[in-house]
């Protein structure tokens, strides 16, 4: 796992600051702390930080073809790098490592653009080829590694692993985008393509773009996507089981080869254990794995992960995090570049920071909610979705639109009063209503967050065009297939692996993720709703085929997520931090938001009255943001 950046001129071939792209290199020298290396030529210069992982001597970057006419710098692993090797060697090419970073460049002379049909794996990498004068980025299929990129006015191309490398350019402007912060307090991070940034692009999940020099710049080409707009096949469940549990030790399996130590992540839940349980299948001799545990008993988890770990044999490290432990804060501004709300960023960190004192290469059960329908989300709106059909459209956008107004926001009562969401989300159309569902502030209280001159600012843009984008020209057979479809496109590169990313990198922990295997999204995505979700239980196919190697107990109880008590410490420890925030010249400064709006969420939160709780967060995480761009970090 690596950091790349770098500096292209694509309209002619001027000098490049090679002092720049170093400075550009060191903002990310946790992501590789093992080595450094650049490359100049006329109006290409590149660089990389290394975090050694397979051929620990040889596998130095940048790389190389045979004539040094190709290099590239990348991010990433390819697993199946050994087959497409004896692949290219057999057609001519020759081969000076043994990793995995040199068949890019082959199969590159070999294939073109058609090489990334080829690869498995994660990864995020920019090739120049001399001979073609041709700029080629891409990124994989999932979005597990980042790459970010600008194109500049006067012809140069900057791109990097994280924003902050492209942030030393001093060309680049630091103008934050209206739209982006309207989708941060939405989502709670800014979805792709968009970065907070005007200036910056995010290239998206599955997508590359190739410029080649002195020619009009285009736009990202997609090559692959989740196939859930097609229809799903039957088939009975037995063998559904059975290809489920060969399909998901193959995908664990590519993800074993490693030069260095590797363990596991173990949270105690589902897709953690399952991802640990085919570890000990393919007779994994020394299986190190790691937890979290928090003293706010509702949070922890860690007795079910001992369980499994227990079960499955493994050497079990765990750290305690104390309900008080919110100190990172200040960190997290600095690791993600731009706004990011998801506070189980916190315990991601401290797992990683926990892993990395043992191992270079962590396994994880990411991507497991999103293939199997693992999230109470899910559940919630299949049966909105029923009550939505229930009624003709011409009665029921009319009625509860109108009780999705009218009913009060009753957080402080019993869940049986809290009519209000379910009432809204009736009076909306899927999509719509899913956004409600999973905004963190949902468009109402945007408009009244919002000061009246940063909504002219947004010249009618709204977050639901996010969800619009990704729908445009397809076709599902059942709404919980869109519904994970979005989340494929935006939850899960935008908050999951994002978060993720930052927090391994931050310790050069390497994260491999065998639920986000291309080969096994694909094959899930083949699978029908119903075996998934079967009446209120979500994963029930992949519980059934996992019964042979856990524990009941593990596959059957409730979901708890990776969470924190941001309630507890809004109304106890942070507190006092909160209220100078919410009253200080920052935020009332910014022109983004009305002051008497920030003043009355401080004032209903401390009292009970609601629990804004995520928007607190999210207020929190941007007046650090703006802290950070104001001292020019």
């Amino acid at each position: 796992m690596c950091g790349i950046s770098g500096i292209v001129d694509v309209l002619r071939k001027r000098p490049i600051n090679q002092g720049l792209v170093r400075a550009m290199n060191d903002t990310l020298v946790h992501r590789g702390p093992d080595g450094e290396g650049f490359h100049f030529e006329p109006g290409v210069g590149f660089g990389h930080r290394r975090l050694s992982i397979i051929d620990l001597e040889g596998g130095k970057q940048p790389l190389y073809n045979e004539d040094e006419s190709v290099v590239v710098t990348y991010n990433g692993e390819i697993y199946n790098f050994q087959a497409l090797s004896a692949e290219l060697i057999d057609s001519g090419h020759s081969f000076r490592t043994h990793c995995d970073t040199e068949v890019i460049v082959h199969a590159w002379e070999e294939w073109g653009v058609k090489c990334l049909d080829r690869f498995n794996g994660m990864f995020a990498f920019a090739l120049w080829d001399r001979n073609r004068e041709t700029l080629f980025i891409a990124r994989d299929r999932l979005g597990i590694k980042p790459l970010h990129y600008a194109i500049l006015d006067n012809g140069f191309v900057v791109f990097g692993s994280e924003i902050k490398a492209l942030l030393k350019h001093p060309e680049l402007s630091r103008s934050l985008d209206p739209r982006a912060i309207e989708d941060y307090f939405t989502f709670g991070y800014v979805p792709e393509p968009r970065s907070i940034f005007t200036s910056i692009q995010k290239l998206e999940p599955g997508t590359f773009l190739t410029i080649k020099r002195g020619e009009p710049v285009g736009t990202p080409t997609r090559y692959w996507d989740v196939a859930l707009d097609e229809a799903s096949v039957a088939r009975p469940t037995a063998d559904i089981q059975s290809e489920l549990r060969e399909s998901l030790k193959a995908a664990v399996s590519r993800r074993l080869i490693a030069d260095v130590p590797l363990g596991a992540f173990l949270s105690g839940g589902i897709d953690s254990s399952a991802v640990v349980a085919m570890m000990r299948q393919l007779d994994t001799d020394s299986l190190l794995t790691c937890s979290i545990g928090f003293s706010e008993k509702r949070y922890d988890e860690s007795e079910y992960a001992e369980l499994v770990a227990k079960s499955n044999r493994t050497d079990h490290k765990m750290d305690l995090v104390e309900a008080s432990d919110y100190s990172l804060l200040e960190k997290l501004v600095h690791l993600y570049d731009e706004p990011y709300a998801d506070s189980s960023a916190m315990p991601t960190y401290r797992v990683c920071e926990l892993a990395r004192k043992h191992v270079t290469v962590a396994l994880s059960g990411d991507g497991g909610d999103e293939n199997f329908i693992g999230y109470r989300r899910y559940r919630l709106f299949n049966m909105e979705e029923r009550l939505r059909s229930f009624f003709p459209d011409v009665i029921r956008l009319p009625l509860f639109g109108f009780l999705g107004r009218a009913y009060p926001k009753l957080d402080w009562a019993p869940r049986v009063f809290r009519g209000k969401t379910t009432f809204q989300a009736l009076g909306k159309d899927s999509a719509e209503a899913y956004l409600h569902g999973v905004s963190i502030f949902p468009a109402e209280g945007r408009g009244w967050l919002f000061s009246d001159a940063f909504k002219r600012d947004l010249q009618g843009y709204r977050s639901s065009e996010v969800f619009s984008r990704h729908l445009e020209n397809k076709h599902f057979e059942d709404p919980l297939r869109k519904i994970q479809y979005l989340d494929f496109k935006t939850y899960l590169p935008g908050d999951i692996l994002t978060k993720v990313d930052r927090a391994s990198m931050a310790h050069s922990l390497e994260v491999r993720v065998p639920f986000l295997d291309h080969e096994f999204v694909a094959w899930t995505a083949s699978l029908p709703t119903s075996v998934k979700l079967r009446g209120s239980s979500g994963k029930d196919v992949l519980k059934k085929s996992l019964e042979p190697l856990l524990p009941k107990e593990v596959l059957y109880r409730s979901k708890m997520g990776f969470a924190v008590p941001l309630d507890v410490w809004f109304r106890g420890s942070l507190e006092h931090k909160l209220m100078e925030t919410l009253e200080g010249e920052r935020l009332n400064d910014s022109g983004i938001f009305d002051p008497a709006a920030l003043e009355t969420i401080g004032q209903d939160h401390r009292s009970g009255r609601r629990d804004y709780s995520a928007v607190l967060w999210a207020l929190l995480m941007f007046d650090g943001f703006l802290g950070s761009v104001a001292a020019g970090q």
